[in-house]
This record gives C-alpha cells, sequence and structure tokens, in this order.
C-alpha cells in the first residue's frame, strides 16, 4: 500500500505543476493589429460529405481578407462524392500522394507543396471556427514573434454520459497541453488547431524521422520544433482562438481513436512528455489495483476512500481550470473518474500492440 500512495504523490506532484504551469500563462490579448500573415489552410478529409460543408461554411464567415488565406483540401481515397459550392476565398482539392503509413502526414506534405502562402494551418473536416480564429492566431504570431503556434480544441456540446466521459478526458489532454506550455515544457498540441510557417516546417526536414507511425502529425512535429529552436513555439491563450469539434459517437471509435493518440507517445523525443504518459499509466493501474484490494476485503475501506479522493481532487483542480478556460460546464465527474482508470489502461495496453482503426481502414502505429 505504501508504494501505491508514493506513485499517488509523484502524480500530485506531476498534475499539480502543470495546474501551475497553466496559471503561469499569461491570456493572450488580441489588440487591433493589422492583419499581415497569409495561410494555407490544409484539411486533409476522407469521406466528409456531411462535415465539410459545415467547416467550409464557418470558413466563409472568417473576419479575415479573402486574398490573405486559402483553403486547401487534400482528398485521402474517399468513397464518397463531395462537390464543392462556390465561395468568396480560395479553396481547391487535391488528391492525397501516399507515401508513408501515415495519410494524414502524407496529406499534408502534399498540400505544403502546393500551398501558396507563408504559414500552414492545419484543422480537421469535422471542425468548426470562430469568426476572428485566423485574425487572433494572425495578431498571435505578430505579437510574440512565433514560427509555430498551436491553439485550443474542444468539443461541441452533446448529451450523454458517452460525450460527458470524452469530454472530461480531452479536457484534461487540453489542461496538460496548457500546463506544459507554462512549465516551458511542450510536448503535446492538437492539430486539428496547429499553425506554423512553411519555412519552419522545411527547416525541420517535415515529418522525417516519424513516417512509419500512422498518427502524430502534430506531437512530433512540435517536439522537433522545440528541439530546435523552443522560444519559436508558443501557445495562443484566446478564446477566440478555439476551434470546436465533434466528439465520437460510440464507445468503440471512442476507444479506437484513444488508441490511435496513445499509440505515439511510445515516439516521443521528450522527456517530459514520456514520464507524463509513464505516471498518468501507472497511476491509473495502481487505481485499479487498489480497487481490487479494497473489493477482495484485503484493503481497509478508509485508505481506498483516501487515495480515491486525493487522485479526484488533484484531477479535479486542473479540469476547472481547464474547463473555464474552454467555458465548459464539467458534468457526470465523479462517475466518469470512476470509470476513467478503467478505459484509461485499457487503452494504454492495447496501444502498445499498435493495432487501431481509423477511417474504415486498419493501421500499425
Amino acid at each position: 500500500m505504501i508504494v501505491a500512495f508514493v506513485i499517488l504523490a509523484i502524480y500530485i506532484v506531476l498534475i499539480g505543476s502543470l495546474f501551475y504551469g497553466f496559471q503561469k500563462m499569461k491570456p493572450f490579448t488580441s489588440d487591433e493589429v493589422v492583419p499581415k500573415m497569409s495561410f494555407s489552410i490544409v484539411v486533409p478529409f476522407r469521406n466528409e460529405t456531411e462535415n465539410l460543408p459545415k467547416l467550409l461554411h464557418t470558413l466563409s464567415f472568417l473576419d479575415y481578407p479573402n486574398e490573405l488565406f486559402e483553403v486547401i483540401l487534400v482528398d485521402d481515397e474517399s468513397d464518397d462524392n463531395y462537390t464543392i459550392t462556390n465561395y468568396e476565398f480560395s479553396i481547391s482539392v487535391i488528391k492525397n500522394i501516399r507515401k508513408s503509413n501515415s495519410p494524414k502526414k502524407d496529406a499534408i506534405e502534399t498540400a505544403i507543396e502546393v500551398a501558396k502562402h507563408n504559414w500552414i494551418i492545419t484543422t480537421d473536416a469535422d471542425c468548426l471556427v470562430q469568426k476572428s480564429w485566423l485574425k487572433t492566431i494572425d495578431a498571435y504570431i505578430q505579437k510574440e514573434e512565433k514560427r509555430m503556434a498551436a491553439a485550443g480544441v474542444c468539443y461541441l456540446p452533446q448529451n450523454g454520459f458517452l460525450h460527458a466521459f470524452q469530454n472530461l478526458d480531452f479536457l484534461s489532454l487540453q489542461g496538460a497541453t496548457i500546463g506544459s506550455f507554462g512549465l516551458n515544457k511542450p510536448f503535446m498540441c492538437n492539430g486539428a488547431n496547429f499553425t506554423y510557417e512553411k519555412k519552419f516546417f522545411l527547416e525541420l526536414n517535415g515529418f522525417e524521422g516519424n513516417s512509419n507511425m500512422a498518427s502524430g502529425d502534430d506531437v512530433f512535429l512540435l517536439q522537433k520544433a522545440v528541439l530546435k529552436e523552443k522560444n519559436a513555439v508558443g501557445f495562443c491563450l484566446n478564446n477566440e482562438s478555439i476551434i470546436a469539434t465533434k466528439s465520437e459517437e460510440s464507445w468503440n471509435d471512442l476507444f479506437q481513436q484513444r488508441v490511435r493518440w496513445a499509440a505515439k507517445s511510445t515516439g516521443y523525443s521528450s522527456w517530459f512528455g514520456k514520464l507524463t504518459a509513464l505516471l498518468v499509466f501507472s497511476t491509473n493501474v495502481t487505481w485499479i489495483a487498489v480497487f481490487v484490494m479494497w473489493l477482495l476485503g484485503s484493503l481497509n475501506q478508509n485508505w481506498f476512500a483516501l487515495f480515491v479522493a486525493l487522485k479526484f481532487i488533484i484531477d479535479l483542480f486542473l479540469l476547472q481550470k481547464t474547463a473555464s478556460f474552454f467555458r465548459i460546464k464539467l458534468q457526470w465527474l465523479f462517475l466518469a473518474s470512476l470509470l476513467y482508470p478503467f478505459f484509461s489502461s485499457a487503452v494504454a495496453c492495447y496501444s502498445l500492440f499498435g493495432k487501431f482503426t481509423w477511417k474504415g481502414r486498419n493501421f500499425r502505429k
């Protein structure tokens, strides 16, 4: 039992440090800045007839000069037929050129080769953007003098325990992301809202070195950038830069998605990222072990209650901080916290085999 509380104590220090890092982050104030940067918005997609029109509709309301951005849709072997209607901004559809085990990395590289503008900004087909999204990112890059910028992603609100559960899980990832930036040890970001200078991408040799892994177009590039020029990388902590995306509609889809995300952790170059992943996994497994010991009567219920309460409280600090920034209400919190160690541990163990389903295709890491 001593070992269990030692692991928990280290976990508390980790989450506490991420909370402290989040507290250190200064919200970015987007003052009136003359739009200057030109963006190529890259959207890899496969069978997104339902989602793409919604994304493009929100892009059509961007408060940004049309001549300063273009949209490049990269079709990754879609089976459905999607027809582009007329838009006032520049939009093109190109075919993905496959050359690696990662369709998304290939799609981004395919788009970058034909991109007209100096800045690449990636998002997903099932996302929705805010009116001031580009203007806020532009102001952040100008004022903070960054060459790469991550920004927030949240789920669109939906009812039910499944959506509440993955929302809490996603908030924890966003909280860890922002906290790590605040600690000046960034190791994670989300490719649904990720911006970088095209020249910087080429200086980093793009995805070279991790193209064998199906996922990770965001975190691996971020970690390479941090190793090369840490001060050039930042997180835009501004509500108007947040992008919203859809949560998964079934437990199986959620499990497969999280396995895909977890599988790339073995390829982290960041020691802090590796430590965080290992400690979160160890704490969740310990939680399950303590629960089993309590069920079998070999552990006093007071010790079990103390362990559960301490983990719940430290997690709640970071979750509430993150939910406050994203202006999201926490739901099903206690029940989700009881299920999370089992779900997270299963995802982590399964990801070691490196097998998952993504967009109707089977992958290995």
